[in-house]
């Protein structure tokens, strides 16, 4: 596999050991030959996640959301292809498409997964990640409910807030109120603790947060940063403020 050279070992640290570690070790085959040892080494070069650390911690949960509701469907098949593409170029899409059809066909513990992501990943990460795991559930035009509480699973294992997760989800669940609760503000919050919401929440979500998971995931922090713009204004304009 010449492809996945490039890219995977290449650009993993800590997802080489623990349970994410075995899931590809069974997707792949033996890893006996591969630089495992550097997981444990690189933690302290790499004091935050690196780009193939994320990528393949986000298959594994975007395998666990697919099966949520005991269906595979090709809407979804087609987002994730869709969104390897344009993170990642045609080809190696391709390579990660095959891997993910193979970590689908797996059984894991979730928990565990989730616990070796939040012991080596960065908060910023961990809420990006979230967000993409409802972007995949939106990708049939509806989001299940059996999607939405395993992705409330997820976040509580990786030490998501309830506030931080209902903002997340507000961004794709629409409702009358949903720009009050993108900006984690009560709908009845006067002018000056509306205004002091959304800096704080500008601040958390800021793509730079996730600089260092490279330009491939910086395109979808920019989504969320422009939805917290676009719920500040959206109550602005409501309030002619």
């Amino acid at each position: 596999m010449p492809g996945w050279e490039r890219w995977l070992w290449g650009g993993l640290g800590w997802a080489l050991g623990g349970p994410i570690g075995g899931i590809l070790g069974f997707a792949l085959g033996s890893m006996a030959d591969r630089p495992s040892s550097g997981a444990a080494a690189d933690q302290a070069e790499y004091p935050r996640t690196r780009p193939g650390d994320f990528g393949v911690s986000l298959m594994v949960l975007l395998a666990a959301v697919m099966r949520a509701d005991e269906r595979l469907l090709k809407s979804e098949l087609t987002y994730v292809k869709q969104f390897f593409v344009q993170t990642f170029g045609e080809e190696f899409a391709q390579e990660r498409m095959i891997l993910f059809r193979d970590i689908l066909k797996q059984d894991y513990a979730l928990r565990d997964v989730c616990r070796q992501i939040k012991r080596n990943m960065d908060h910023p990460a961990r809420l990006e990640m979230i967000h993409l795991l409802f972007g995949l559930a939106q990708a049939d035009g509806r989001i299940d409910d059996t999607e939405i509480a395993v992705i409330g699973r997820i976040a509580g294992y990786l030490g998501i807030s309830t506030d931080d997760l209902g903002s997340i989800q507000a961004m794709f669940v629409q409702d009358s109120q949903g720009a009050y609760h993108i900006l984690e503000v009560d709908p009845q919050a006067d002018e000056k603790t509306i205004k002091k919401a959304y800096h704080r929440m500008a601040n958390r979500y800021h793509p730079d947060k996730v600089n260092h998971l490279g330009p491939e995931f910086l395109t979808l922090a920019e989504e969320k940063f422009k939805a917290i713009n676009e719920a500040y204004q959206k109550i602005r304009a409501e309030r002619g403020i």
